[in-house]
């Protein structure tokens, strides 16, 4: 329909449904197989729709298999069969040579059509010519198909069978259409109005006016809705990468934490600038967290995502170890004895360590405060294990193109005896070639917790320079041995902290364009 804003006849120059409207003027039901014919099914159906949007018409829909010509039967239809054809270029010249049969009739008709007439005894072959042998004959094919394009039916299921072989006829479901007058109808379609305008409200024509119904029935435009985070997706593909390596996941739940383990038993110095209010959230309401205790919900998720690799890895000397009950005040004895006194071997830090500082709320500002809290659950069991976590932590900077006040961490540690600074570097390397960067660097780097410790760099292929992408080390025994690890076990942790990545860094990862903001 032709469409303008504001009001406009819509009907303007619609000539089919012009046509219905006339024709229910006269008659009360129109049938538009015996009134319109020769108009396509599509077409109808549109004119038809757009009268009945505007209940002016009803109608109901008929549907019905009939036998229907094929372009092969509708020229037969037309001109005569293929053998009518050649028995007529013999009649017409008496004598017709073979040869030049294609050139009166087409090589079609010639090749189908001779065989046909021999077969029907209407001519024959002398020498390399043909003669006729009837003086008249009765095209029966061309007579049966004008009936069928007539009646659209065929009683006679061999005939139909031979005709559909033939591939003169087909079986088609035809619509058809029994239109009545709705409770709108009119002789012509009333000028409709498709928008409000700003006149029709000025000038009050808005009251009366006749406006277009909206099809609420008719599909919208396919919307390519839904899609993961690219967060999500550079989660997902970390998170495969460790599963592909044996790791078990953290539980990460939990973002606030209390300052033991979130400092004091990683044997961060209670004086360390990270603990100052320039680096970390501090939460004043409660003021005070409890001491290390049993934390049910928290063992119950990593007892259900460790089930897997239990069944997987058991051995029947592992099934029977014996497991050795967490003593949480032991634990804490332990830690302050490190930080003020020095213990297991180590001289500690010397100062008057204080249970309040400890016992300060914070939001977590890494995950290895979970890697902690799992290692000394690990102390149950002693043995080789391999976990991870990805989840977000907290920092208390100032927001610019390259840090934000929350991120996420990405954080592996790998408990095992024997464990070497060089394993830990093949590792790393085999690791961050999962990514697509094979070529790492590495630097001596400090953390309070890990010793050796090292910063990972690889180098940027658009940047044209080396940039830092992680951060590793060997735990320090003063963390390790408060938690009741035999001293024999080593864990090395390896995190991705890319959050001194420059602000046109796009594509530090080649599998992993999203990494920027991680």
């Amino acid at each position: 329909m032709p469409g303008t804003r504001g009001p406009v006849p819509v009907a303007e120059k619609h000539d089919l449904t012009q046509e219905v409207l006339n024709l229910l003027d006269e008659k009360s039901t129109i049938g538009t197989n015996d009134d319109f014919p020769s108009i396509p099914q599509p077409e109808i159906k549109a004119a038809l729709d757009r009268l009945a949007s505007r209940s002016m018409i009803t109608y109901e829909t008929l549907d019905a298999e009939q036998v229907l010509l094929t372009a092969e039967g509708r020229v037969i239809c037309d001109e005569g069969s293929h053998e009518f054809k050649v028995w007529d270029a013999v009649r017409q010249n008496g004598r017709l040579p073979i040869k030049e049969l294609p050139s009166y009739v087409g090589a079609d008709s010639a090749k189908v059509g001779q065989g046909n007439a021999f077969r029907n005894k209407w001519i024959k072959k002398d020498g390399d010519s043909l003669v006729l042998v009837a003086k008249a004959v009765q095209d029966s094919t061309r007579e049966l198909l004008q009936k069928v394009q007539e009646t659209r039916a065929l009683g006679d299921a061999k005939v139909l069978a031979d005709l559909k072989k033939r591939k003169l006829v087909t079986l088609g479901k035809v619509f058809s259409y029994i239109v009545s007058k709705g409770p709108k109808y009119a002789k012509e379609i009333p000028a409709e109005v498709t928008d409000l305008t700003a006149e029709m409200l000025a000038n009050g024509r808005w009251e009366t006016a006749n406006f277009k119904p909206y099809n609420f029935n008719a599909l919208g435009a396919s919307q390519n809705a839904g899609a993961l985070h690219p967060l999500n997706k550079v989660r997902t593909e970390f998170r495969n990468i460790f599963f592909s390596l044996g790791f078990v996941e953290m539980p990460t739940g939990h973002f606030v934490d209390s300052g033991f383990w979130n400092f004091d038993a990683l044997f961060v110095p209670q004086q360390h600038p990270a603990r100052d209010v320039q680096d970390t959230f501090f939460v004043s309401d409660p003021p005070r967290a409890d001491r290390p205790r049993a934390d049910p919900c928290t063992e119950a998720q990593l007892d259900a995502m460790e089930a897997g690799s239990r069944k997987l890895f058991s051995t029947p000397e592992s099934s029977a170890r014996k497991i050795t009950a967490r003593d949480y005040e032991q634990y804490w004895a332990n830690i302050k004895a490190v930080h003020q006194t020095g213990a297991f071997g180590s001289i500690g830090y010397r100062y008057p360590w204080s249970e309040d500082e400890c016992l300060r709320l914070v939001l977590r500002t890494h995950t290895t405060a979970v890697s902690t809290w799992v290692l000394h659950r690990l102390a149950e069991d002693p043995r080789p294990a391999r976990y991870f976590s990805i989840d977000r932590v907290f920092r208390n900077e100032t927001v610019d193109a390259t840090h934000l006040a929350e991120f996420h961490q990405i954080e592996g540690v790998i408990a095992d005896y024997s464990l070497t600074l060089g394993g830990l570097m093949l590792f790393l390397q085999n690791f961050f070639a999962k990514m697509g960067i094979e070529n790492l660097r590495f630097k001596p780097a400090y953390n309070p917790y890990t010793e050796p410790s090292m910063e990972v760099f690889g180098y940027h292929k658009g940047l044209g320079r080396w940039v830092e992408i992680g951060n590793s080390g060997m735990f320090r025994p003063e963390m390790l041995e408060p938690m009741g690890l035999p001293r024999g076990l080593r864990v090395m942790s390896h995190s991705v902290i890319p959050r001194k990545l420059p602000s046109n860094a796009r594509k530090l990862l080649p599998n992993s364009e999203t990494l920027i903001g991680f």
